[in-house]
């Protein structure tokens, strides 16, 4: 692990905390825009922007156990990042802690839903404008665009759910036909309501607990437009805080990938930081029964 710049109120020692930060500046297979490198330590800064104090659940985060665990190593290839991130992220599963991954980009988020110890108990809930279904692309089947694949392989079609979904291609709706992994698109979330999907996305998911994959673009570039493929017409940032909001109490862990700092004002690495807390937030807030 690298030293990096400390997250917002992440002051607890590792075998204290019950929330791990982990960064991965990592971005070798964005296939547009780069820049997702300097993601975690961006939003990192950021975070230092927000009372640490929850106005809607009333909890402190000075008050909760944080560790900030630091930036994995600096990868040279896709294959390297995956063993690298497994590595990192499976003793913060092994610990009983929850891990907040910040990416990088979305070749990231794989490995640590791999890490998991028991991967048939475990769902993702994926949040992308694209389907990243490819079996590989570029030659590389760790790339970002086939990051929800690698998800299915793991575990299982019926424990993915892709939310927001608005940017395919054809051989991968092809390819889904004989798969069956589930999606939600977002112009189904705006005839029938974040409430109404984000349930239907819940209720797919059989297992115990769920781990839920954000790539910031999932979200409208008007609201997040510092990414490595914007696609308008998406979700807004409360509807994406509203589906952490109410996936907590099932919350294994949580990625937030793709944010890339040199295409930002400032705004959307900030709303990253801004939703790492609320997920902690609010699995805190579930925890204590509120």
């Amino acid at each position: 692990m690298q030293p990096a710049g400390r997250f917002a109120d992440a002051r607890a020692s590792w075998d204290d905390a019950q929330f791990v930060i982990v960064g991965v500046p990592f971005d070798r297979t964005t296939s547009f825009r780069p820049g997702a490198r300097f993601g975690p330590d961006v939003i990192r800064q950021q975070s230092w922007n927000f009372e640490s104090y929850d106005l809607e659940t009333g909890v402190d985060l000075s008050e909760v156990p944080i560790h900030d665990l630091g930036n994995t190593d600096e990868y040279g290839s896709s294959a390297d990042m995956v063993e690298g991130v497994r590595e990192a992220i499976r003793p913060i599963y092994r610990a009983g802690k929850l891990p907040i991954v910040l990416g990088g980009d979305h070749a990231c988020a794989p490995p640590s839903v791999e890490a998991y110890p028991d991967g048939g108990s475990l769902g993702v809930l994926y949040l992308d404008a694209h389907l990243d279904f490819r079996s590989e692309y570029l030659g590389d089947g760790r790339s970002h665009a086939c990051s929800s694949r690698r998800m299915v392989d793991r575990l299982g079609a019926r424990n993915v759910v892709v939310l927001g979904v608005r940017s395919v291609s054809k051989e991968e709706v092809d390819d889904n036909k004989t798969v069956g992994m589930s999606f939600i698109s977002a112009h189904e979330i705006a005839q029938e309501g974040i409430e109404s999907a984000a349930q239907r996305a819940l209720n797919m998911l059989k297992t115990d607990r769920v781990y839920i994959s954000l790539d910031i673009d999932a979200i409208d570039p008007a609201y997040a437009g510092a990414t490595g493929t914007p696609e308008p017409f998406g979700l807004t940032a409360r509807d994406v805080k509203y589906v952490i909001d109410q996936a907590a109490p099932r919350l294994a862990g949580l990625d937030i990938m793709e944010v890339s700092p040199p295409w930002d004002s400032g705004n959307t690495s900030a709303l990253a930081a801004r939703l790492a807390r609320e997920a902690i937030v609010r699995v805190v807030a579930h925890r204590r029964g509120r």
